[in-house]
């Protein structure tokens, strides 16, 4: 894990100092409230429904032990005890008192946290895989470039007043756990072996530009085939100039880079970026081996146990049981477990391990402070006192050896962390919707929780398979359900919430986005409907297919009509005319 260097420390003491001023002149009435606004937007403060939301950065998604602590703390004496983790890998504060949070950021930054950049129109928090270093799918440890672009963008002043905000994802792996094409800039990890682009076993990215969701989900298209990793920053230097220059400033709606690229067309807009990169691609921000291999070092892999001693299967830890006996259930819980929150790992004799942040009752990604000081421990009992958080919203140990795993798992289950659950339907990616969000149309929480009880049976769950549903409130699609096989999206209807359906979103290489499929439900009707939509599958999947396959198959007319079936509403596709002010 990246451990600050004297400069990184200074730059966040600085940054915290600098904005405790600013909030003090400001309370002094020597900073009017539009002039602190972009300023406290750039350090992560908000100003939500009920008051003040604080988000905090956490980088590609890692955190040491210790610094979760300091974020159980801090929910502790700052808020109402509990913290909601984000799709983009950060952790939210939704009721901090406002005049604190300069305090808040002082604290974090003596533990190498900070809230720089988390919101405002600058480049947001890198993510990437949450199995980053140990998926044994992944070319090369995406992590070094994630950071290398961290330190690049932060507080870069030419990027800090963008025509609106900009993400940045990179991915390693064969398979896209990151949604590359759905972010300003997706980078994928790519190895010239055949020596196509030059000296073969080169490193290189493929570059995706313009993609996004919100109000005009777009995906990414094809930049670049293969960008030499040492033009990694001047390349993407160039591209910012560019959107910089010429991005909309005069319609907030149409800002986003992606709608200058459909604009111009990708191939002016490659034009135009090799224009200006040709400038300077060769100059001060070109990348050597050696300062790859000094980040790399950063992220050297923990001291594994030799694989020699390595037990076979986590389950040689369970306890024996008799049928009929209480811990006949209790194995099987725990086998269900290991289906679906124990995942692979390149080292032999270890596993990555997902705690569910979605029980049944919980709003789907909110964590306790008692929680956040249990994984904490965790983490440093099983897992060299680190953990990743996941675009899903949850938190995952990505180095337990297969001896643990049923101790860990004991413990996790105690404290609500052990839902097994991980890529199924209650699985929910969720915002906090209406009951925080100023932006919301709707609530989404109490839908997800009515969906998650409606699958809340362990054997119907695992019976079903892979499903993804995303609940978001509004058209920002903080909660990616434009990307979700079954997407719930909150609307206002003469100041009435309602609920718009899509199917077809898919996430990874092949990504693609969901069609509405009609009119909108009421609240009380989503449960309904979405167990409608489940029992077309159910009764149309051949050999044990996933609703995503059977759904291509049979495309989506027979969903909808059975959606809409005696409810007196034609399934024709309806318009929200939501703004899309996205703020996350």
């Amino acid at each position: 894990m990246y451990r600050y260097t004297p400069t990184d420390q200074r730059l966040v003491d600085e940054r915290a100092s600098q904005f405790s001023d600013q909030m003090a002149r400001h309370a002094r009435g020597e900073l009017a409230a539009d002039e602190l606004r972009p300023l406290r937007l750039q350090n992560g403060l908000y100003i939500q429904r009920h008051g003040p939301m604080l988000r905090i950065a956490i980088p590609y998604g890692a955190l040491a032990a210790t610094q979760l602590r300091k974020l159980a703390d801090i929910t502790r004496r700052y808020d109402r005890g509990y913290g909601h983790f984000t799709t983009r890998q950060n952790l939210q504060l939704n009721w901090p008192k406002f005049e604190e949070t300069p305090r808040i950021l002082g604290e974090l930054a003596g533990v190498q946290m900070h809230a720089i950049q988390t919101s405002g129109n600058c480049i947001r928090n890198v993510t990437t895989d949450h199995f980053a270093g140990v998926a044994p799918d992944e070319l090369s440890d995406p992590r070094p470039y994630c950071e290398i672009l961290r330190q690049w963008s932060t507080l870069h002043p030419e990027f800090a007043f963008l025509p609106r905000k900009f993400k940045i994802a990179v991915n390693a792996a064969t398979t896209d756990r990151v949604l590359i094409r759905a972010h300003d800039i997706g980078l994928q990890l790519v190895r010239d072996d055949a020596g196509a682009f030059g000296p073969a076993g080169d490193y290189g990215l493929r570059v995706f530009v313009g993609g996004g969701l919100g109000r005009t989900p777009i995906l990414g298209q094809l930049l670049q085939e293969f960008l030499p990793r040492r033009h990694l920053l001047s390349f993407l230097d160039a591209v910012l100039r560019v959107y910089n220059r010429h991005g909309r400033r005069d319609n907030l709606y149409k800002a986003r880079i992606k709608i200058l690229v459909q604009s111009l067309g990708v191939d002016e807009f490659r034009r135009q970026v090799e224009a200006e990169w040709a400038l300077y691609r060769d100059g001060p921000l070109t990348l050597t081996d050696a300062e790859f291999a000094r980040m790399e070092a950063q992220f050297a892999p923990p001291a594994y146990r030799p694989a020699e001693t390595s037990a076979v299967s986590g389950e040689a830890a369970a306890p024996a049981t008799t049928a009929g006996n209480a811990e006949t259930e209790e194995r099987a819980e725990f086998v269900r477990w290991q289906e679906r929150c124990v995942h692979p790992h390149k080292v032999a004799g270890y596993a990555a391990v997902t705690l569910s942040l979605k029980k049944t009752g919980v709003a789907p990604g909110d964590i306790s402070a008692e929680q956040m000081d249990l994984v904490a421990d965790l983490a440093e009992q099983y897992s060299f006192g680190e953990l990743r958080v996941s675009h899903e919203q949850n938190l995952v140990l990505a180095d337990v050896h297969h001896s643990d795993l049923y101790a860990l798992w004991q413990r996790a289950r105690a404290a609500g962390l052990a839902t097994a659950n991980t890529g199924l339907i209650t699985d929910i990616i969720c915002c906090p919707g209406g009951d925080l969000c100023s932006l919301a149309n709707a609530r989404s929480v109490p839908v997800a929780q009515a969906i998650q009880l409606r699958f809340a049976d362990p054997q119907r769950l695992h019976a079903l398979g892979e499903v993804s549903l995303n609940v978001s409130g509004c058209m920002n699609s903080c909660s990616h359900h434009p990307v979700a096989d079954i997407g719930v999206l909150g609307v206002d209807k003469n100041g009435e919430e309602w609920y718009q359906i899509t199917l077809g979103g898919r996430t990874g290489h092949d990504a693609a986005i969901g069609s509405v499929i009609g009119p909108a439900f009421r609240a009380d009707e989503v449960p309904d409907i979405v167990d409608t939509l489940i029992a077309v599958h159910q009764e149309n999947a051949a050999g044990g297919e996933r609703f995503a396959d059977t759904l291509a198959r049979l495309g989506a007319a027979p969903y909808r009509e059975r959606a809409y079936a005696g409810r007196g509403r034609h399934p024709r596709q309806e318009r929200n005319t939501a703004d899309d002010a996205d703020h996350s």
